[in-house]
């Protein structure tokens, strides 16, 4: 299983984000049950998308990912390609979906 690079500050948060062709940040709140049951899932799915460089944002330590991504709700999901973001899933995300929008764009630019 694919681990996540922990991102503790928004400036980390960027430089990832703009390092990577391919990003994806997780962002949730240890207090949060539907971010935990999420995690394991999203991590298993990444494992099909090697490209993708996975990040991790604790938005209780990380308070301005809020502001930074206009958050109102964990966990989030977002992938970027070269800086750009093509995909926000808030919440309750259905795995299945989410994982034919991933794979539409990761076949497009990973080739």
């Amino acid at each position: 299983m694919r681990e996540f690079k922990q991102l503790t500050t928004i400036d980390e948060v960027d430089s990832f984000i703009d390092q990577h062709q391919l990003s994806f940040i997780y962002i949730s709140r240890p207090d949060c049950s539907v971010c935990h049951g999420l995690l394991p899932q999203v991590q298993s799915l990444m494992n099909k998308y090697p490209e993708i460089q996975l990040g991790h944002v604790n938005a209780d330590e990380v308070k301005a990912v809020a502001g930074r991504f206009s958050i109102f709700t964990v966990p989030v999901l977002l992938l970027f390609v070269e800086g750009k973001e093509y995909i926000r899933e808030a919440r309750i995300v259905h795995m299945d979906q989410f994982d034919e929008k991933v794979n539409k764009i990761y076949e497009n630019v990973v080739r």
